[in-house]
Protein backbone atom coordinates (compact mmCIF):
# COMPACT_ATOMS: atom_id res chain seq x y z
CA UNK A 1 0.00 0.00 0.00
CA UNK A 2 1.43 3.49 -1.01
CA UNK A 3 2.17 5.95 1.79
CA UNK A 4 -0.74 8.09 2.32
CA UNK A 5 1.62 11.38 3.50
CA UNK A 6 -0.68 12.45 5.96
CA UNK A 7 1.95 11.80 9.17
CA UNK A 8 3.75 14.93 10.88
CA UNK A 9 6.94 13.74 12.65
CA UNK A 10 6.61 11.11 15.19
CA UNK A 11 7.85 9.39 18.06
CA UNK A 12 10.98 6.72 17.27
CA UNK A 13 9.24 4.12 19.42
CA UNK A 14 6.63 3.75 16.00
CA UNK A 15 7.96 0.76 13.82
CA UNK A 16 7.81 0.94 10.13
CA UNK A 17 4.64 -1.86 10.55
CA UNK A 18 3.04 0.55 12.98
CA UNK A 19 2.96 3.71 10.61
CA UNK A 20 1.40 1.04 7.56
CA UNK A 21 -1.18 -0.42 9.91
CA UNK A 22 -2.24 3.23 11.85
CA UNK A 23 -2.05 4.72 7.85
CA UNK A 24 -4.51 1.67 6.54
CA UNK A 25 -6.62 1.95 9.54
CA UNK A 26 -7.32 5.91 9.12
CA UNK A 27 -7.65 5.71 5.77
CA UNK A 28 -10.25 2.61 6.44
CA UNK A 29 -11.90 4.57 8.48
CA UNK A 30 -12.59 7.71 6.69
CA UNK A 31 -14.17 5.72 4.10
CA UNK A 32 -16.37 3.72 6.43
CA UNK A 33 -17.30 7.10 8.30
CA UNK A 34 -19.22 8.35 4.81
CA UNK A 35 -21.72 5.54 5.86
CA UNK A 36 -22.20 6.18 9.03
CA UNK A 37 -24.75 9.10 10.80
CA UNK A 38 -23.71 11.50 12.53
CA UNK A 39 -25.68 12.52 15.98
CA UNK A 40 -24.81 15.83 16.63
CA UNK A 41 -26.87 17.60 18.94
CA UNK A 42 -26.43 21.60 20.32
CA UNK A 43 -26.10 21.70 23.99
CA UNK A 44 -23.54 20.48 26.49
CA UNK A 45 -23.89 20.99 30.31
CA UNK A 46 -21.95 23.22 32.31
CA UNK A 47 -19.63 22.47 34.92
CA UNK A 48 -16.90 23.85 37.12
CA UNK A 49 -13.82 23.64 34.92
CA UNK A 50 -14.19 25.44 31.45
CA UNK A 51 -16.80 23.78 29.09
CA UNK A 52 -15.73 20.89 27.78
CA UNK A 53 -16.05 19.75 24.96
CA UNK A 54 -15.98 22.89 23.78
CA UNK A 55 -19.41 23.43 21.10
CA UNK A 56 -19.13 23.83 17.66
CA UNK A 57 -15.23 23.34 18.07
CA UNK A 58 -14.83 21.73 14.25
CA UNK A 59 -10.72 21.26 15.11
CA UNK A 60 -11.36 18.89 17.91
CA UNK A 61 -12.59 15.16 18.16
CA UNK A 62 -12.76 11.99 20.55
CA UNK A 63 -11.08 8.81 19.82
CA UNK A 64 -12.13 5.96 22.12
CA UNK A 65 -10.47 2.96 22.87
CA UNK A 66 -12.65 -0.29 22.44
CA UNK A 67 -12.08 -3.19 24.80
CA UNK A 68 -12.66 -2.32 28.68
CA UNK A 69 -13.47 1.00 27.64
CA UNK A 70 -16.28 1.51 25.80
CA UNK A 71 -17.43 -2.12 26.33
CA UNK A 72 -17.01 -4.79 28.84
CA UNK A 73 -14.24 -7.76 27.74
CA UNK A 74 -12.52 -7.72 24.57
CA UNK A 75 -14.65 -7.48 20.88
CA UNK A 76 -12.71 -9.98 19.25
CA UNK A 77 -13.31 -12.78 22.05
CA UNK A 78 -17.28 -11.46 21.42
CA UNK A 79 -16.85 -12.17 17.77
CA UNK A 80 -15.35 -15.23 18.35
CA UNK A 81 -18.24 -16.51 20.15
CA UNK A 82 -20.53 -15.72 17.50
CA UNK A 83 -18.62 -17.30 15.18
CA UNK A 84 -18.55 -20.61 16.98
CA UNK A 85 -22.15 -20.58 17.37
CA UNK A 86 -22.07 -20.28 13.41
CA UNK A 87 -19.79 -23.53 13.22
CA UNK A 88 -16.95 -21.78 11.45
CA UNK A 89 -14.91 -23.41 13.87
CA UNK A 90 -14.48 -25.99 16.15
CA UNK A 91 -15.23 -26.75 20.43
CA UNK A 92 -11.57 -26.83 21.33
CA UNK A 93 -11.13 -23.33 19.69
CA UNK A 94 -14.27 -22.38 21.52
CA UNK A 95 -12.41 -23.33 25.24
CA UNK A 96 -9.03 -21.17 23.83
CA UNK A 97 -11.32 -17.93 23.39
CA UNK A 98 -13.47 -18.35 26.53
CA UNK A 99 -9.83 -19.13 28.37
CA UNK A 100 -8.39 -15.79 27.22
CA UNK A 101 -11.76 -13.70 27.58
CA UNK A 102 -11.47 -14.52 31.20
CA UNK A 103 -8.17 -13.81 31.82
CA UNK A 104 -8.96 -10.54 30.50
CA UNK A 105 -11.77 -9.99 32.74
CA UNK A 106 -9.90 -10.96 35.36
CA UNK A 107 -6.63 -9.22 34.89
CA UNK A 108 -8.37 -6.04 33.40
CA UNK A 109 -5.09 -5.56 30.62
CA UNK A 110 -4.11 -7.00 27.48
CA UNK A 111 -1.59 -9.67 27.34
CA UNK A 112 0.36 -9.65 24.43
CA UNK A 113 0.23 -13.54 23.73
CA UNK A 114 -3.88 -14.25 24.19
CA UNK A 115 -3.97 -11.55 22.24
CA UNK A 116 -1.47 -12.57 19.25
CA UNK A 117 -3.07 -16.08 19.44
CA UNK A 118 -6.85 -14.68 18.77
CA UNK A 119 -5.79 -12.35 16.05
CA UNK A 120 -3.62 -15.51 14.23
CA UNK A 121 -6.85 -17.73 15.01
CA UNK A 122 -9.66 -15.13 13.79
CA UNK A 123 -7.33 -14.65 10.61
CA UNK A 124 -7.72 -18.23 9.86
CA UNK A 125 -11.33 -18.68 10.09
CA UNK A 126 -11.80 -15.87 8.42
CA UNK A 127 -9.31 -16.30 5.54
CA UNK A 128 -11.16 -17.25 2.29
CA UNK A 129 -14.72 -15.78 3.72
CA UNK A 130 -16.28 -12.62 2.07
CA UNK A 131 -15.61 -9.27 4.04
CA UNK A 132 -19.79 -8.43 3.52
CA UNK A 133 -20.34 -11.98 4.82
CA UNK A 134 -18.84 -10.91 8.10
CA UNK A 135 -19.88 -7.39 8.52
CA UNK A 136 -23.36 -8.97 8.14
CA UNK A 137 -22.36 -11.61 10.53
CA UNK A 138 -20.83 -8.94 12.61
CA UNK A 139 -24.18 -6.98 13.42
CA UNK A 140 -25.72 -10.71 14.58
CA UNK A 141 -22.94 -11.08 17.15
CA UNK A 142 -23.39 -7.19 18.20
CA UNK A 143 -26.90 -7.60 18.74
CA UNK A 144 -26.08 -11.14 21.35
CA UNK A 145 -22.97 -10.79 22.65
CA UNK A 146 -21.67 -6.80 22.51
CA UNK A 147 -24.92 -4.72 23.15
CA UNK A 148 -25.38 -5.37 27.32
CA UNK A 149 -21.83 -4.94 27.70
CA UNK A 150 -21.67 -1.24 26.67
CA UNK A 151 -20.33 1.16 29.61
CA UNK A 152 -23.41 3.50 30.09
CA UNK A 153 -20.83 5.51 31.58
CA UNK A 154 -18.29 5.80 28.94
CA UNK A 155 -20.72 6.13 26.31
CA UNK A 156 -22.39 9.32 28.14
CA UNK A 157 -18.70 10.81 27.55
CA UNK A 158 -19.18 9.85 23.61
CA UNK A 159 -22.69 11.54 23.07
CA UNK A 160 -21.52 14.44 24.92
CA UNK A 161 -18.83 14.70 22.18
CA UNK A 162 -21.59 14.66 19.60
CA UNK A 163 -23.99 16.44 21.28
CA UNK A 164 -20.86 19.17 20.86
CA UNK A 165 -21.00 18.82 17.73
CA UNK A 166 -17.24 16.71 17.34
CA UNK A 167 -16.80 13.62 16.02
CA UNK A 168 -16.18 10.51 17.84
CA UNK A 169 -13.99 7.84 16.43
CA UNK A 170 -13.57 3.94 17.55
CA UNK A 171 -9.53 3.24 18.03
CA UNK A 172 -9.21 -0.63 18.60
CA UNK A 173 -6.97 -3.48 18.00
CA UNK A 174 -10.48 -5.45 16.86
CA UNK A 175 -10.79 -5.87 13.04
CA UNK A 176 -12.03 -2.45 11.07
CA UNK A 177 -15.47 -4.41 10.09
CA UNK A 178 -16.45 -5.39 13.37
CA UNK A 179 -15.33 -1.91 15.20
CA UNK A 180 -17.25 0.14 12.50
CA UNK A 181 -20.41 -1.98 13.17
CA UNK A 182 -19.96 -1.10 16.71
CA UNK A 183 -18.94 2.81 15.60
CA UNK A 184 -22.37 2.58 13.51
CA UNK A 185 -24.24 0.89 16.19
CA UNK A 186 -23.22 3.29 18.82
CA UNK A 187 -24.04 6.66 16.56
CA UNK A 188 -20.88 6.98 15.97
CA UNK A 189 -18.93 8.34 13.81
CA UNK A 190 -16.64 5.82 12.21
CA UNK A 191 -13.81 3.09 14.07
CA UNK A 192 -10.04 2.76 13.40
CA UNK A 193 -9.37 -0.51 13.39
CA UNK A 194 -7.20 -3.98 12.39
CA UNK A 195 -7.10 -3.65 8.48
CA UNK A 196 -7.13 -7.35 7.00
CA UNK A 197 -6.13 -7.37 3.77
CA UNK A 198 -8.90 -8.55 1.20
CA UNK A 199 -8.95 -8.95 -2.72
CA UNK A 200 -12.33 -8.84 -4.48
CA UNK A 201 -14.04 -8.27 -1.55
CA UNK A 202 -12.30 -11.93 -0.29
CA UNK A 203 -9.83 -12.07 2.86
CA UNK A 204 -6.80 -13.44 2.10
CA UNK A 205 -5.52 -14.43 5.83
CA UNK A 206 -3.20 -11.76 6.31
CA UNK A 207 -3.40 -8.16 7.74
CA UNK A 208 -2.30 -4.69 6.06
CA UNK A 209 1.19 -3.66 8.68
CA UNK A 210 0.06 -5.09 11.98
CA UNK A 211 -2.70 -4.86 14.59
CA UNK A 212 -3.89 -1.69 15.38
CA UNK A 213 -2.44 -1.45 19.04
CA UNK A 214 -0.14 0.79 21.15
CA UNK A 215 1.93 2.97 18.57
CA UNK A 216 0.02 1.78 15.90
CA UNK A 217 -3.35 3.23 17.40
CA UNK A 218 -1.18 6.64 17.80
CA UNK A 219 -0.12 6.32 14.41
CA UNK A 220 -3.99 5.91 12.86
CA UNK A 221 -4.78 8.84 14.89
CA UNK A 222 -2.36 11.50 14.01
CA UNK A 223 -3.24 10.06 10.53
CA UNK A 224 -6.63 10.85 10.53
CA UNK A 225 -6.09 14.30 12.60
CA UNK A 226 -3.77 15.07 9.93
CA UNK A 227 -6.62 14.47 7.16
CA UNK A 228 -9.52 15.59 8.60
CA UNK A 229 -7.76 19.05 9.73
CA UNK A 230 -7.99 18.47 13.40
CA UNK A 231 -5.94 20.00 15.90
CA UNK A 232 -5.34 17.12 18.39
CA UNK A 233 -4.23 19.74 21.57
CA UNK A 234 -7.84 20.55 21.29
CA UNK A 235 -8.85 16.78 21.09
CA UNK A 236 -9.35 13.92 23.44
CA UNK A 237 -8.80 10.40 23.91
CA UNK A 238 -10.24 7.80 26.39
CA UNK A 239 -8.42 4.18 26.90
CA UNK A 240 -8.47 1.78 29.92
CA UNK A 241 -5.04 0.53 29.25
CA UNK A 242 -1.17 1.50 29.47
CA UNK A 243 -1.11 0.05 25.95
CA UNK A 244 -2.23 3.33 24.62
CA UNK A 245 -0.74 5.84 26.52
CA UNK A 246 0.94 6.86 23.09
CA UNK A 247 -2.28 7.74 21.75
CA UNK A 248 -3.43 9.12 25.02
CA UNK A 249 -0.36 11.24 25.41
CA UNK A 250 -1.16 12.92 21.44
CA UNK A 251 -3.89 14.79 22.33
CA UNK A 252 -4.56 17.37 25.07
CA UNK A 253 -7.45 15.58 26.74
CA UNK A 254 -6.43 12.59 27.95
CA UNK A 255 -8.78 10.50 30.01
CA UNK A 256 -8.25 7.13 31.73
CA UNK A 257 -11.46 4.94 31.47
CA UNK A 258 -11.34 1.81 33.88
CA UNK A 259 -7.34 2.27 33.97
CA UNK A 260 -5.18 -0.99 34.40
CA UNK A 261 -2.51 -0.18 37.44
CA UNK A 262 0.19 1.28 34.91
CA UNK A 263 -1.76 3.61 33.25
CA UNK A 264 -3.69 4.61 36.78
CA UNK A 265 -0.79 5.38 37.76
CA UNK A 266 1.02 7.39 35.00
CA UNK A 267 -2.55 8.99 34.52
CA UNK A 268 -2.09 10.45 38.41
CA UNK A 269 1.35 11.75 37.71
CA UNK A 270 0.32 13.63 35.10
CA UNK A 271 -3.28 14.89 36.30
CA UNK A 272 -5.09 13.22 33.70
CA UNK A 273 -8.85 12.87 34.14
CA UNK A 274 -9.80 9.34 35.65
CA UNK A 275 -13.28 7.90 35.57
CA UNK A 276 -13.89 4.71 36.56
CA UNK A 277 -17.40 2.48 36.16
CA UNK A 278 -16.39 -1.00 37.37
CA UNK A 279 -17.63 -0.29 41.07
CA UNK A 280 -20.78 0.88 40.51
CA UNK A 281 -20.18 3.76 42.43
CA UNK A 282 -21.25 7.04 40.63
CA UNK A 283 -18.46 8.54 38.58
CA UNK A 284 -17.32 12.09 39.85
CA UNK A 285 -18.44 15.42 37.26
CA UNK A 286 -15.76 17.65 35.90
CA UNK A 287 -16.31 19.28 32.96
CA UNK A 288 -18.59 16.54 31.47
CA UNK A 289 -21.52 14.20 32.70
CA UNK A 290 -21.03 10.53 33.53
CA UNK A 291 -23.29 7.76 34.36
CA UNK A 292 -22.89 5.84 36.99
CA UNK A 293 -21.37 2.65 36.08
CA UNK A 294 -22.85 -1.10 35.78
CA UNK A 295 -23.24 -3.93 37.92
CA UNK A 296 -21.36 -6.97 36.60
CA UNK A 297 -22.14 -9.58 34.27
CA UNK A 298 -21.47 -13.04 33.52
CA UNK A 299 -18.20 -13.83 32.49
CA UNK A 300 -17.17 -14.90 28.93
CA UNK A 301 -16.21 -18.58 30.10
CA UNK A 302 -19.22 -19.25 32.31
CA UNK A 303 -21.10 -18.51 28.90
CA UNK A 304 -18.94 -20.54 26.92
CA UNK A 305 -19.25 -23.91 28.66
CA UNK A 306 -23.31 -23.06 29.15
CA UNK A 307 -23.24 -22.91 25.52
CA UNK A 308 -21.22 -26.00 25.14
CA UNK A 309 -23.78 -28.03 27.70
CA UNK A 310 -26.24 -27.59 26.05
CA UNK A 311 -25.01 -28.63 22.81
CA UNK A 312 -24.17 -31.89 24.18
Amino acid sequence: MAALGWLTPRRRSATARSVLAGEASAEAARKSSQELEELAQEGAPEGTEPEFPVIGDDKAAAFFDLDNTVMQGAAIFHFGRGLYKRKFFETRDLYRFAWQQAWFRLAGVEDPEHMQDARDSALSIVKGHRVSELMSIGEEIYDEYMAERIWPGTRALAEAHLDAGQKVWLVTAAPVEIATVIARRLGLTGALGTVAESVDGVYTGKLVGEPLHGPAKAEAVRALAAAEGLDLGRCAAYSDSHNDIPMLSLVGHPYAINPDAKLRKHARKLDWRLRDYRTGRKAAKVGIPAAAGVGAVAGGTAAAIALHRRRR
